[in-house]
């Protein structure tokens, strides 16, 4: 009875200590959970931190280089009223190391830290068809613009009726923000498919080509019109000296391709100092007045792309200048994997 006596108190302290020993295990296991648990929180944390600071410091850079066009638009104010493609702003900044465009001295650019490379464009924005002319400030539509609209629908491929579709509605959409962004009248009388639009359905205002979704028109459509029109805040002329033979045309009923082209040939030759030295080129209905058509422009887009290892920002900034004044009007800025362009 002893023996057993003594094996009980033995078997019980075995007990115990194999139960501290799984309890240490478990409070191991638990500390080391949650201490993998912060470290990944930590990391984490300095990982969006990391990626905030790098976006922040690449808006920046992007910021500064589309200043410095704004920079090259005043100084070409210098000689007001003409505009061309022969000017320092028409020429495109090619994709280029930022080291080496900041370093003075090449040793410089031996870093650490990952390589950066900068492209940029100054575009005149006056240089393809502006759909705010389809609309008058009364809100009423313009059959002769409509028209041009359809040419340019032709020569991009896109369906005939994308014209009407596109013109009625910016036309609703206009009207229900007060018509042309504040420019046009305030009666609810409407033109050509003007009348009886309901302000609650109307589709929200567009600010760019690729925004025409928002009145129903195909993204594919949309993208095919971009390298001939644009939308901006007002009405405005097309620059001849600007302008590609495929607008030309489109824009002056009865000028065909080969005038257009023509006309291209000679600017580049000599860019055109005022309307009457293009006129001799054209030809039909179109009427070469300072509304349909000019040799300077006054909008602008600004656009620049930062890109740094698998990952770029780009940036677009519509501008109008004033004299010396180049005021920004809007800005779109977006971010993108570099195997996703």
């Amino acid at each position: 009875m002893k023996a057993v006596a003594r094996r009980r108190p033995l078997c019980l302290r075995r007990a115990a200590r194999g139960a501290a020993l799984l309890l240490a295990m478990v409070i191991l296991t638990l500390v080391a959970t949650l201490s993998a648990a912060m470290v990944w929180q930590q990391a984490r944390g300095i990982a969006v931190e990391d990626a905030q600071r790098s976006r922040a410091q690449a808006a920046w850079i992007l910021a500064g280089a589309l200043e410095f066009g704004r920079v090259i638009l005043r100084l070409d104010a210098r000689t007001p009223g003409v505009d061309h493609l022969g000017e320092p702003w028409a020429t495109q900044l090619q994709e280029s190391s930022l080291a080496s465009l900041l370093a003075v001295d090449r040793r410089n650019t031996a870093e650490g830290g990952p390589e950066a490379y900068l492209l940029g464009s100054i575009r005149d924005a006056q240089a393809r068809y502006n759909l705010r002319n389809l609309v008058d400030n009364q809100r009423r539509l313009l059959p002769a613009e409509v028209a041009v609209l359809t040419r340019l629908c032709a020569t991009a491929g896109v369906p005939s009726g994308t014209a009407w579709a596109i013109a009625q509605g910016l036309q609703a959409a206009w009207a229900a923000q007060g018509g042309q962004g504040g420019q046009g009248g305030q009666g609810g009388q409407g033109g050509q498919g003007g009348q009886g639009v309901d302000m609650q359905d109307a589709p929200l205002a567009p600010r760019s080509v690729a925004q025409l979704a928002w009145l129903g028109i195909e993204p594919a459509a949309a993208a095919a019109l971009q390298p001939y029109v644009d939308l901006l805040p007002e009405a405005t002329p097309l620059n001849l000296n600007t302008a590609s033979t495929e607008v030309l045309a489109g824009v002056f009923a009865g000028l065909d391709a080969g005038s257009a082209q023509r006309i291209v040939q000679a600017r580049q030759a000599k860019p055109f100092r005022s309307i009457d030295e293009a006129r001799t080129y054209i030809t039909g209905d179109g009427e070469l007045d300072a509304r349909r058509a000019s040799v300077g422009s006054r909008y602008f887009e600004l656009s620049g792309r930062l890109r740094v290892e698998d990952r770029q920002i780009e940036e677009r900034v519509l501008v109008v200048r004033q004299g010396r004044d180049v005021r920004p009007l809007w800005r779109e800025r977006h971010s993108i994997a570099a195997d996703a362009r």
